[in-house]
């Protein structure tokens, strides 16, 4: 398999994005991300991408320039997907350092995007082979949609924080640990994603239980700092952390 990402800039590429959300979240007409927003990214400073096996599209990546208080300059990285069949083979790696080079390359050190704090294995991506810290919590942040991923439950979402020309992100991108002191876990059951099928009742309680956890946590100003798992669980560990 040879893999390539490179910008996505005509029309009909973007319109195959479209496609591609349809096939990965199941999301009706009215929830995708429409043509002229991957145009719009790309004209004020966004970021869009596409992993190709040869003529076919396989993955993208959308972000959109945002500016935090103060003045900074950094990317809302909104959307990422690799479609069934090429899951697990590295691509969107590929895609999130592509993603990093152009930014450094535009002098913009911070990324952020938010995922689904059930799902543990992005949760592990990102922590663990990204370098991504975490220190917000969004309640039910895009309301419930029709995705058939989200299981018919509020979308809360933690924020991941990219500092990517920090040292952190840098040691974790050589393969070197970041031992972190941990003063607290959040668990997960490993079996979450059969529970929000088979038990929907459940996995709302779940996902009640870690939010009130993650919320507790960052007001007392500790951080996601690594993520761990485990043979039935895995968990979220909190320590102190500061900015680069």
């Amino acid at each position: 398999m040879s893999i390539e990402i490179h910008p996505l800039t005509e029309h009909a590429e973007l319109a195959e994005a479209v496609q591609l959300q349809r096939e990965i979240w199941g999301f009706e007409e009215i929830e995708l991300l429409p043509v002229r927003l991957f145009v719009v990214a790309n004209k004020i400073g966004g970021q869009v991408f596409g992993a190709f096996d040869g003529s076919r599209m396989v993955g993208f990546l959308l972000a959109i320039p945002g500016v935090k208080p103060g003045g900074q300059s950094y990317l809302h990285s909104h959307m990422m997907g690799i479609i069934a069949e090429y899951r697990d083979r590295r691509i969107g790696r590929m895609l999130k350092m592509r993603q990093r080079e152009d930014a450094l390359e535009r002098g913009i050190n911070l990324i952020e995007w938010t995922f689904d704090p059930l799902e543990i294995k992005n949760a592990f991506f990102n922590i663990e082979r990204l370098g991504a810290v975490i220190r917000r919590y969004v309640l039910n942040q895009y309301g419930r949609t029709t995705s058939h991923l989200h299981g018919g439950l509020p979308t809360d979402r933690c924020i991941a924080e990219w500092h990517i020309a920090g040292k952190r992100v840098q040691s974790v991108l050589d393969g070197l640990s970041q031992p972190s002191a941990v003063h607290a876990r959040i668990e997960v059951p490993n079996d979450i994603a059969h529970i929000r099928e088979s038990d929907a009742s459940r996995a709302r309680e779940i996902q009640r239980r870690i939010s009130e956890d993650f919320l507790e946590h960052f007001r007392n100003d500790l951080a996601v700092v690594g993520f761990e798992r485990g043979s039935d669980v895995s968990a979220y560990l909190l320590g102190p952390w500061q900015s680069e």
